[in-house]
């Protein structure tokens, strides 16, 4: 069983170019990843500051897209809501385990609930490092490791453990180590949109920074499109880069000029 998204298909060679210019095309598709792509990263989940301006950029360019856009987060769609304002603009949370389309409160599952007992057993490797940060998810839960980085390799092999016994999928990120009920990725949510009315046959690009959007960047390949990987340059599915949130904020909002 394949548990991280360490080996990507159709990885690139870098340099990445710079993206082309987005949005002239009636057949654009837009989806974005939240946190190191909208809003930099910060110590803790709930420390992140939102820009003034985004959450109305983000509306202007769904009504500029057409509604060919979505938000694609490992976030719940209810904490993504607590940060942006209740947007009429389509989300996927919890790594693709939520699904909620334009224009409609209703939130799809595209993965059944996580476990309590998984929940559990991440708070207890969290206490045998001095607490670390837990944060449950419906889908998911994430353990973060960013204040104690010496506890990256206990915590990543205790995670996996738990993996291979759950049938669940493990994901590192950015500090942080994710367990996910299958079904649940940020691929999986890009095809769910791309199936839909709004979406289908259009020309997607999916922007993220984090290993968690690899699924994401290769996904939007089989629609002929391609990933815009935000942050340094690694190895990745992704066709074009900019070097961190501010970019991708000038770069939407010349989609409106």
């Amino acid at each position: 069983m394949k548990t991280e998204t360490d080996d990507f298909q159709s990885a690139r060679q870098q340099p990445l170019p710079d993206p082309p210019r987005f949005g002239c095309d009636a057949k654009d598709a837009l989806f974005l990843d939240f946190d190191g792509t909208l809003v930099d990263i910060a110590h803790h989940p709930d420390a992140i500051e939102v820009a003034i301006g985004l959450p109305k950029l983000l509306e202007d360019l769904t009504g500029s897209l057409d509604g060919k856009l979505a938000i694609v987060s490992g976030r719940s769609l209810a904490d993504l809501e607590r940060h942006l304002g209740q947007l009429d603009i389509a989300m996927a949370g919890s790594h693709g385990g939520e699904f909620r389309p334009a224009g409609t409160s209703e939130i799809q599952s595209l993965a059944d609930p996580l476990p309590r007992d998984i929940v559990s057993a991440l708070e207890a490797i969290s206490e045998r490092h001095g607490g670390l940060l837990v944060e449950p998810k419906p889908f998911s839960a994430a353990i973060h490791f960013r204040n104690q980085p010496h506890a990256e390799a206990d915590v990543v092999a205790r995670a996996r453990d738990l993996a291979e016994q759950a049938g669940l999928k493990l994901t590192k990120g950015k500090m942080v180590a994710e367990l996910a009920m299958p079904g649940s990725d940020k691929g999986s949510a890009v095809a769910r949109f791309m199936d839909s009315t709004t979406f289908s046959g259009s020309q997607p690009v999916f922007v993220g920074d984090d290993i968690t959007d690899e699924d994401a960047f290769t996904t939007v390949l089989d629609f002929k499109g391609g990933g815009v990987l935000v942050g340094p340059e690694r190895k990745t599915a992704a066709r074009w880069r900019l070097p961190g949130v501010a970019h991708v904020h000038d770069w939407l909002k010349a989609i409106l000029q």
